[in-house]
């Protein structure tokens, strides 16, 4: 039997210092303008918060993630609302929604063309797919600094580990189009996202950088990590915070 992989997110971790995912999810649903009545799947829902937003006004939502912490989190908090673990390049919905909302998650998804072709099908025609994720460029300060701190102590590192998938306008709207989509709205942005806490650059390394440390040691990874912070307390420690550089993209398709 193939081993299940293991589940990295901590739902309380993300619920408690990186409620920002969240917060920021908020002027995406006024772009998303649900109308009562609507069918809605939400992709990557996480804890469920931003599900539980759309269901205000009225229509029917329904949550998926990969991650089976974060869905139990999401049934405890809204026990209202239909919850489930699904891997989104496993989508099976045939037409059956009137918008796919996703927040935070697609840069997750290392194999874009194959997402955007189960969140086609999962629309009804005249559907509409608003997303945001992490754009070109996203978290690069942070990322060359771990890369080059395990470069510095001499342990194998292939660009394959590279847990993300950081398109830029061009690359992702083009595959949109490929699949079908008409583009009607296409934005990258710098998102300046402040860290909770002195050991705020720690534990987002801890929370979503995770997979980059899977093969080391618990050894290495503490000494990379403590290496990252202080190489890069000059650029990214402002006003006595952690400020991550995000960039993201953002963008709506008509099916």
């Amino acid at each position: 039997m193939k081993q299940q992989p293991k589940d990295m997110w901590n739902a309380d971790l993300y619920d408690g210092n990186h409620s920002f995912v969240s917060e920021f999810g908020h002027s995406l649903i006024e772009l998303l303008a649900p109308v009562k009545g609507e069918q809605i799947l939400d992709v990557g829902c996480g804890t469920g918060d931003l599900a539980q937003q759309i269901c205000q006004y009225g229509v029917y939502v329904q949550g998926i993630d990969q991650s089976e912490n974060m869905i139990q989190q999401a049934q405890n908090k809204y026990p209202d609302i239909m919850f489930k673990v699904q891997d989104i390049l496993k989508l099976e919905y045939n037409s059956e929604f009137d918008a796919v909302f996703s927040n935070a998650t697609l840069h997750w998804i290392k194999q874009p063309k194959q997402a955007l072709h189960c969140i086609y099908n999962s629309l009804k025609p005249g559907g509409r797919f608003v997303a945001e994720f992490g754009g070109k460029g996203n978290v690069q300060i942070i990322t060359n600094e771990i890369i080059h701190q395990l470069e510095s102590l001499e342990v194998p590192y292939t660009p394959e580990q590279f847990p993300w998938y950081f398109p830029s306008i061009g690359e992702y709207t083009s595959l949109m189009e490929e699949i079908g989509f008409n583009v009607i709205f296409a934005h990258h942005f710098d998102r300046p996202t402040p860290l909770e806490g002195d050991d705020g650059l720690k534990n987002w390394i801890e929370m979503f950088a995770g997979n980059l440390f899977k093969d080391y040691s618990e050894s290495v990874k503490e000494q990379v990590i403590s290496n990252t912070e202080h190489s890069s307390r000059d650029i990214l420690y402002k006003n006595n915070q952690w400020v991550a550089d995000y960039k993201r993209l953002r963008v709506i398709g008509i099916k």
